[in-house]
């Protein structure tokens, strides 16, 4: 079921405008037209979603409140769409992309990303679009402004996008014969979004990788290991192992997995940050993010 009513606080959590401040612009401006329930609480609708998302990205842009406040509503579209056309495009598309989610609909989200994606290209949209999206949309679920239902509809058409463009690399010869890029996720972790790009960039540089996806055990991953690719094992860490077992978990992977001193494990992902560098083993490195695990890989083929 689409959800058609908000409340002024998931209002705040959309925009990044205080409820507070939503409230004095509608009594001095009347900038938007709630309804009130029989409790007089405030509720919202769709229309007025977007037209504050709107105000969001103006008032971002530069523009006072005065002055949004004395245009139409179509008229700020219109504003939008023009300094969307200029500059700070990604955020407008950001705020496209939350509408699409709320309204589940993979129309808009389909119109967003190929707009972007004849801007950008596909890593650009996933660097400048799809992360600063996904970090707001864990800050939505946690705030319970979206529920699950949305979170699975957008991070589907998102990784939907991430498979065709990785389906164009995956069968390609790869250039790197030395050394294998082993991409696995913990046991229990399932969250594998991240590691699924970082595969298609991997690929895109011409390395050699083989995608073992979603909750691995540890026993199943010393079997790579052969004369003629010496094993990197990379793996995406956001919610398994927890926090209190993660030295554990290096301390298995050491006994169970690295088998010579050439095995490397280099872990990314939130948890990942919360890694002691007292329990990281010399063959184990913490990653901030993608960008910086892969400016440690080199270019193997023409772009």
């Amino acid at each position: 079921m689409i959800k058609s009513k908000f409340s002024i606080k998931d209002l705040e959590n959309l925009s990044g405008i205080k409820a507070h401040t939503i409230r004095i612009w509608e009594k001095r401006y009347g900038l938007l037209e709630p309804n009130r329930t029989d409790t007089n609480i405030r509720t919202y609708d769709l229309t007025a979603l977007q037209k504050i998302l709107n105000v969001s990205y103006l008032r971002n842009v530069g523009i006072k409140i005065s002055a949004i406040a004395s245009l139409s509503s179509e008229d700020i579209e219109k504003q939008v769409r023009n300094f969307a056309e200029k500059n700070n495009r990604n955020d407008h598309a950001i705020q496209e992309l939350k509408l699409a989610m709320v309204n589940f609909d993979q129309n808009m989200f389909q119109r967003v990303y190929q707009s972007s994606l004849e801007e950008f290209g596909f890593s650009g949209v996933f660097y400048n679009l799809f992360v600063p999206f996904l970090e707001e949309l864990g800050f939505l679920w946690q705030s319970k402004t979206i529920n699950l239902a949305h979170e699975h509809f957008i991070s589907h058409l998102i990784k939907q996008k991430v498979l065709v463009n990785l389906e164009k690399l995956q069968y390609q010869d790869s250039v790197q014969k030395d050394k294998v890029y082993i991409l696995f996720m913990p046991e229990n972790e399932m969250h594998d979004l991240g590691l699924l790009f970082l595969n298609y960039e991997l690929l895109k540089k011409g390395c050699n990788t083989i995608y073992l996806g979603a909750s691995m055990m540890l026993e199943s991953l010393p079997f790579f290991k052969n004369k003629e690719a010496v094993p990197t094992y990379i793996t995406y860490i956001t919610v398994q192992p927890v926090e209190k077992q993660l030295p554990s978990f290096l301390k298995q992977f050491e006994r169970k997995v690295k088998q010579t001193d050439d095995v490397e494990l280099w872990i990314l992902g939130q948890l990942a940050q919360k890694i002691k560098e007292k329990d990281l083993r010399e063959n184990q490195k913490v990653f901030m993010g993608i960008s910086d695990l892969m400016g440690k890989i080199p270019t193997l083929i023409d772009a």
